[in-house]
């Protein structure tokens, strides 16, 4: 999705009427498979439910987001961790050894108050 200013802008009329006169606080999730259009100003503060294929994907619109397209926010695949076996046991022994710091933590705390 592009965002070449040659092309125009692409804000979809359907979702602008949607939040014309409305507070953002107030209106609920509005719910669009419109994710080519773009942010713009009246748009800041409201929650769009973008669509990724799957589920839709709440998106509370900041100031920040003014220009750039609905589903960038919504991503459309699932980050599945790397490492398989061998990082399980990495990330297990980590684990273990948090486990460990904290417990001889609160141990010397306990001591240091008697």
């Amino acid at each position: 999705m592009t965002r070449s200013i040659k092309k125009g802008l692409n804000i979809d009329e359907g979702l602008l009427k949607k939040i014309a006169g409305k507070n953002p606080l107030q209106t609920p999730m509005i719910k669009t498979w419109k994710r080519a259009c773009q942010i713009s100003p009246e748009m800041v503060g409201f929650v769009f439910g973008v669509y990724n294929g799957k589920v839709h994907v709440e998106v509370l619109v900041t100031e920040d987001m003014v220009g750039h397209r609905l589903g960038e926010f919504s991503p459309t695949k699932k980050f599945m961790k790397h490492g398989g076996k061998m990082q399980k046991e990495l990330e297990q022994k980590k684990k273990e050894a948090e486990i460990t710091q904290a417990k001889s933590a609160t141990a010397a705390a306990v001591s240091a108050k008697k």
